[in-house]
């Protein structure tokens, strides 16, 4: 970057430098070539006034007598019909008629006249000036000067000599001048994770701020996981445990017959949830990777795949004395028939698991306001206000003891969040303690 901003200092200056010194060449001459022109018009009036061209008969002038001219001042006395009668410079028998000349023509029409003409062989440019007498002669006065391309050719070395100058000072202030501007960019860096520090510049505010959310974002998502192998790693350790130990006093011969069976079922227990918990941290790993070969979106009839979740989980839900209710109508949805399925069965699953004895659980699929909408509500424990935002959350349960003795993983809910995200759904939760729970999603 401070080498970019030093090379791009270094072209700005030199094309400043020449822009400028063709601009001002340009404008000093133009200058130059009024000044010429002004000065042969003088020249000529002088000339005029001095009565040696009052009469055409006598071409024998000798101005050096009268009038002293200078030696890249040419002058010539033209005849009505265009003879030249006089020329300071060369002999006028080796010269054409002047008639058709521009300027001696302007002159004879006109009182005056000028023009430019120039030799590309000299690089030079001829300046002439005509003017009418009295007696209808015309006197004309021309001088050479430079061409413009000439002057700059002249003044070439002079630029360069310029330009090497400002580049090396350009140089020098670049290498101070960024150093002085990326100093708060490289302290911001620096010190990035200090919310309090502003940027000197307004301009990288916005930017700044999404650095610093993407940053706060990978600290948030690094704890996340963080604290997901941690919960992991203690929620897979307790049923090994109990398994591990209940098998060792097996095999030791420390438990009566009459207990083996108990203990089996104790191991038995321990490796089903164990074997349920692994299933679901799968499952929750392939929805967080957010491969598109997971999803088969198609038309799905979200009654039909509801209706027989509902059916499929009426005997857990007799086991556990509650009474599983269904009411439907259908809605067509485009969607991942598996995850939705899944979605609902992990509702139900909860409603039924965190209800009482005895409880309700209460399944809709309906429309409000042109929306597929699935409702599980129960009447069940509730969930206190304080800990609504994080139901959600991997392996948070308001129950902690009653979901272990149920065999919730508390997994149930964040794989029902993201499947609810991938469809674009919208999760809402109502809740009191002691009355039950109502999540509803809407499609």
């Amino acid at each position: 970057m401070k080498k970019r901003i030093n090379l791009r200092l270094i072209l700005i200056a030199g094309i400043a430098v020449i822009v400028t010194m063709v601009c001002m060449t340009g404008i000093y001459y133009k200058l130059f070539q009024g000044q010429v022109r002004k000065d042969l018009q003088i020249n000529a009036r002088l000339l005029s006034g001095t009565g040696l061209f009052d009469d055409p008969d006598n071409t024998n002038v000798s101005l050096s007598e009268y009038y002293e001219v200078g030696e890249d001042l040419r002058v010539t006395w033209i005849a009505k019909d265009g003879t030249v009668l006089f020329d300071n410079d060369l002999d006028i028998s080796q010269l054409p008629n002047h008639k058709n000349r521009p300027e001696v023509k302007k002159a004879l029409f006109q009182g005056e006249g000028e023009s430019v003409r120039r030799s590309d062989t000299m690089q030079m440019d001829n300046y002439y000036y005509a003017l009418r007498l009295e007696n209808g002669t015309v006197i004309r006065v021309a001088t050479q000067a430079r061409s413009v391309y000439s002057v700059f050719l002249a003044a070439s070395p002079f630029v360069m000599l310029i330009l090497i100058l400002i580049v090396s000072i350009c140089i020098v202030l670049a290498h101070f001048l960024t150093k002085q501007l990326l100093h708060p960019i490289e302290r911001l860096a620096e010190n990035m994770e200090d919310t309090i520090e502003e940027p000197v510049y307004k301009e990288l505010v916005p930017f700044v701020n999404t650095i610093r959310k993407q940053h706060e974002n990978i600290l948030m998502a690094a704890k996340v996981r963080q604290d997901f192998t941690a919960n992991v790693s203690h929620e897979l350790k307790t049923p090994l445990t109990a398994i591990s130990g209940y098998a060792e006093l097996i095999e030791n011969h420390m438990v009566d017959p009459e207990q083996e069976t108990r203990f089996a079922l104790e191991i038995q227990q321990n490796a089903t949830r164990l074997l349920s918990l692994i299933n679901d941290i799968i499952r929750l790993s392939e929805l967080d990777s957010g491969e598109d070969n997971l999803l088969c979106f198609e038309q799905v009839d979200l009654d039909e795949v509801a209706g027989t979740c509902v059916k499929n989980l009426q005997m857990n839900a007799q086991k556990r004395n509650v009474t599983l209710y269904y009411e439907g109508v259908s809605c067509m949805l485009r969607a991942d028939r598996g995850m939705i399925s899944e979605l609902v069965e992990n509702l139900c699953q909860n409603a039924i698991r965190y209800n009482n004895e005895g409880g309700e659980v209460h399944v809709r699929v309906y429309y409000e306001k042109g929306q597929p909408m699935l409702s599980v509500s129960d009447n069940g424990i509730g969930i206190p206000k304080d800990q609504q935002e994080r139901i959600f959350e991997r392996f948070y349960r308001v129950d902690k003891s009653r979901s272990k003795q149920t065999g919730g993983t508390g997994l149930g809910l964040a794989i029902v969040k993201h499947i609810v995200e991938l469809h674009d759904a919208v999760l809402h939760l109502e809740s009191e303690p002691g009355k039950g729970t109502t999540i509803t999603v809407a499609f």
